[in-house]
């Protein structure tokens, strides 16, 4: 009966349009209230008196941190949850359920490796990645915490993917909610009425995430889940080969977002201080609101193209493709237009220090113009990735980071000063949207080629 609720959701049959639209809006719900985590931590505790400003750079400081972290939950997720998808679509429910239960064994097996890796080195990595002697303390409160729910973090992110792919992003928004709402209430709790401070926001975080994954985990061991997580199959098992390729394009574009905010981070304190440390906080703190919808177009339309194609029906795969390419240009459009017109109301939401308001103020507008035409690339990942073609993914994942931005945030403060650091960003979007466009068309037509 699992099986066949599976096929119900309706990737195969409804209309592409309303069906996008539809699995959309609770994958966007889930984003948002996933992304709310690190934005609600930032403004309760810029908002600490007397010490906000240094106690937010100090958990700016860790966000690379938390990036990799991650990271290493989409390598998995974002690997397996697609395969998942396209053996459902095929029929082959025993390989789905196969995928899962090593994805499973694989996140527990990170998680603990990252935590006692990265407790042992916490202090000289955050001196590494733009800590200074007035922000060190509150980084280093707030990552020890933190690090303690890595295994909550990974399962959370990793396997609500694959509650996703079944077509269930109803049950997969709510899996995020039920953190995001205890992270709601404990976060001031904590932070004010317990006077933790940021020890206190990452307290609320791990009790967040561990709610989650009971959630999650329930759900996928029940009937309720076509395909189930059953205890035979959390293992290792090669199976996770094809995942990891799959996975690795979402992995490196995380990964070297870390890597790209350590650059920002140690650049701005060298050029600027922290109050640009602050400002950069902010700046993308309030870009993941942008991620928010379009990171939910993707997990709402990547499950369809995956189904159908999967199954060959190239005309509903076409349709899936063409509304990721709208729903993202669109969304981001929009709202980065909306940051570029008030950035000075959005930064006082997070401090109330007028200079870092100042800076965010002029260099926003800066920071964004260049994502309109990302939403190219943004569009061309989700493509990619729901038909399983790895190598494309990972080539515009290191073309965008590792090729233009790393370098151009690099060289540019040489001659433009601090100021260098905030263009880098939109001419690396512009011309990495562009080249991923173009990857599309030829790589599109190939497939179609071939199934001829």
């Amino acid at each position: 009966m699992a099986h066949t609720d599976a096929l119900d959701s309706g990737l195969g049959v409804t209309p592409v349009p309303r069906l996008a639209l539809t699995m959309s809006f609770p994958a966007i719900v889930a984003q948002a209230a996933n992304a709310s985590y690190t934005i609600i931590d930032r403004m309760f505790i810029g908002h600490i008196p007397e010490v906000g400003n240094a106690a937010m750079t100090g958990v700016g400081i860790c966000f690379p941190i938390l990036l990799a972290v991650t990271a290493f939950a989409s390598l998995i997720g974002a690997g397996g949850a697609p395969r998942a998808s396209i053996e459902l679509g095929r029929g082959n429910f025993k390989k789905a359920e196969r995928i899962l239960g090593t994805s499973t064994a694989f996140l527990v097996v990170i998680a603990l490796t990252l935590t006692a890796v990265l407790q042992s080195v916490k202090r000289p990595i955050l001196y590494a990645f733009g800590a200074s002697d007035a922000t060190i303390a509150y980084a280093t409160d707030f990552i020890t915490i933190y690090l303690i729910g890595t295994v909550f973090v990974q399962l959370t992110l990793g396997l609500n993917s694959f509650i996703s792919a079944q077509g269930k992003t109803t049950v997969a928004m709510v899996s995020v909610l039920i953190g995001t709402g205890a992270s709601m209430v404990l976060d001031p709790v904590f932070i004010f009425v317990f006077g933790w401070g940021v020890r206190g926001a990452a307290a609320a975080n791990v009790i967040a995430q561990l709610i989650s994954t009971v959630w999650i985990v329930l759900f996928l061991s029940s009937g309720r889940s076509a395909i189930r997580l059953r205890p035979a199959n959390i293992r290792i098992d090669r199976i996770i080969i094809p995942v990891l390729t799959l996975g690795l394009a979402p992995f490196i574009m995380q990964i070297t977002e870390c890597l790209i905010n350590v650059v920002f981070n140690v650049g701005l304190q060298r050029y600027g201080g922290d109050d640009y440390v602050t400002s950069i906080t902010i700046i993308t703190s309030l870009i993941q609101v942008v991620g928010v919808l379009t990171g939910g177009f993707q997990q709402g339309i990547q499950p369809i193209i995956g189904f159908n194609f999967g199954a060959r029906n190239m005309r509903r795969v076409r349709q899936a493709i063409r509304m990721a390419f709208v729903t993202q240009i669109a969304s981001a459009t929009a709202l980065v237009s909306v940051l570029a017109a008030f950035p000075g109301f959005f930064a006082s939401w997070f401090t109330t220090e007028q200079t870092v308001i100042d800076i965010v103020t002029r260099m926003m507008p800066i920071f964004v113009c260049g994502w309109g035409v990302f939403g190219i690339q943004l569009g061309a990942q989700c493509a990619f990735v729901g038909m399983g073609q790895a190598g494309q993914s990972v080539f515009l994942a290191v073309f965008r980071k590792v090729i233009l931005l790393v370098p151009l945030a690099l060289l540019l403060p040489h001659w433009l000063g601090v100021d260098g650091i905030f263009i880098a960003e939109p001419i690396s979007d512009a011309t990495s949207g562009m080249v991923a466009g173009l990857l599309f068309l030829i790589t599109y037509r190939r497939i179609r080629r071939n199934l001829v």
